[in-house]
């Protein structure tokens, strides 16, 4: 959503006027809000906003839990309603259950474009990548320029293999990925292994309307100053991390790490939705006592979270086709100057830009050797100095702005 929105923030600066069409908060079903972003969004910028026809509200009724993250498979283990729930929203609902929305946003299009409106371009964000069959449909009434931006992969996306599909479900998705793929003007994408990834949906798919335009740090975001503590070691995880992120090993290195430091307060501290098996994990290795689970809170205080730690930690979940997740939050960090500890795989998009930026360590998600060799030379720094942070974050090409700046002239073609 942060994506979307500081595009809309910084568009107009570009000579690009935008019209937002969304969903009537009335009728939204999400997880998690933030209002507090809505400042982000111009005065001038005109937000549309429809009904739409979701499950959801099904779905809590018939078992008893609230909105799921991440397509209804990252629950922890599911109960019998819940696999019920997974077959029926993986096989009846496709691709998404956010579908039943596209039928008023072309329905606001039609209505702007028979009032004699013009409008150069379209731009469709997804997941959800019901999302851009609105852009499809658009392009196929109406010829308009459509960039597709997928900033996830489409029928490779990690939580499907939870959806228990049929192998007629499967074909269905992949031709909508296919047709989006082929009749979008251009495809975006957040990382270079997305883009790889998509390249190979289709034969014939020209590379250069393929373009990587990987998420990045808005600097009015960071105008707190940085205030890391003196009085402990804080290693900060800030969003979402269940068990599929595999950092138990990353936990019982801190633990042995503070075993071997009694006189060091090394802390860790999560901001945002922990799963019960990361609990779990956190109590295993020892770090009740040294742990701080905070709920989540707007966008605003979780940055202050970040400048008042000493280093950060980014986890990218344990699934396939994981080499191209770029999460928002690594860039987020980037710009908040602390050094960042990364738990992934081997070679990840993620670790190449950590390791260009000389902005922190990745990790094999089973390389305990070197993260307990990382964590002594981070306590034996902070010993030296508390402040750790880093040089003055000069990685510009990586602001919400720049990055707009490419956008605006993708849409100018």
């Amino acid at each position: 959503m942060q994506r979307c929105l500081k595009w809309v923030k910084h568009l107009p600066e570009m000579g690009v006027e935008p019209t937002v069409i969304t969903v009537d908060p009335a009728v939204a079903a999400y997880p998690v809000l933030d209002p507090s972003l809505e400042a982000d969004v111009p005065a001038g910028v005109r937000v549309l906003r429809t009904s739409t026809i979701e499950p959801f509200g099904a779905y809590q009724k018939l078992t008893n839990r609230p909105i799921p993250h991440g397509g209804f498979a990252n629950e922890g283990r599911p109960s019998l309603a819940q696999r019920v729930a997974r077959f029926v929203r993986g096989n009846l609902f496709l691709p998404d259950p956010r579908r039943g929305w596209n039928r008023f946003v072309l329905r606001q299009v039609d209505e702007l474009l028979e009032a004699g409106e013009r409008f150069d371009a379209v731009l469709t964000s997804s997941p959800p990548h019901s999302t851009q069959l609105i852009g499809l449909e658009l392009k196929r009434r109406y010829g308009l320029r459509w960039l597709a931006d997928m900033r996830d992969p489409w029928t490779d996306i990690y939580y499907n293999q939870a959806l228990h599909r049929t192998a007629l479900a499967r074909r269905i998705d992949a031709r909508y990925e296919r047709q989006v793929l082929e009749a979008a003007d251009v495809v975006i994408t957040t990382s270079s292994d997305t883009r790889r990834l998509l390249l190979g949906k289709a034969s014939g798919l020209p590379t250069n309307k393929f373009v990587v335009l990987p998420n990045g740090y808005d600097e009015a975001d960071f105008r707190q100053p940085s205030a890391p503590p003196t009085d402990q070691l804080l290693i900060t995880y800030v969003g979402t991390i269940t068990g599929q992120y595999h950092v138990q090993p990353f936990l019982e290195e801190v633990a042995a790490c503070a075993q071997r430091h009694p006189d060091v307060p090394l802390r860790l501290q999560f901001v945002g939705r922990v799963g019960k098996e990361v609990e779990r994990q956190i109590a295993q290795a020892g770090l009740q006592e040294r742990t701080d689970l905070l709920e989540f809170v707007p966008h605003d205080q979780a940055v202050g979270y970040l400048l008042r730690s000493t280093a950060l930690l980014l986890a990218i979940p344990d699934v396939p086709h994981n080499l191209g997740i770029l999460p928002g939050k690594l860039f987020e960090y980037m710009a908040a100057n602390k050094p960042i500890i990364c738990i992934g795989p081997t070679g990840s998009d993620a670790a190449h830009i950590l390791d260009e930026a000389h902005a922190g360590m990745a990790f094999g998600y089973d390389d305990r050797r070197d993260m307990q060799e990382h964590l002594k030379q981070l306590v034996a720094s902070w010993q030296q100095n508390p402040n750790l942070d880093l040089p003055a974050f000069s990685h510009s090409r990586y602001s919400r702005r720049a990055l707009t700046q490419r956008l605006a002239g993708l849409i100018r073609g």
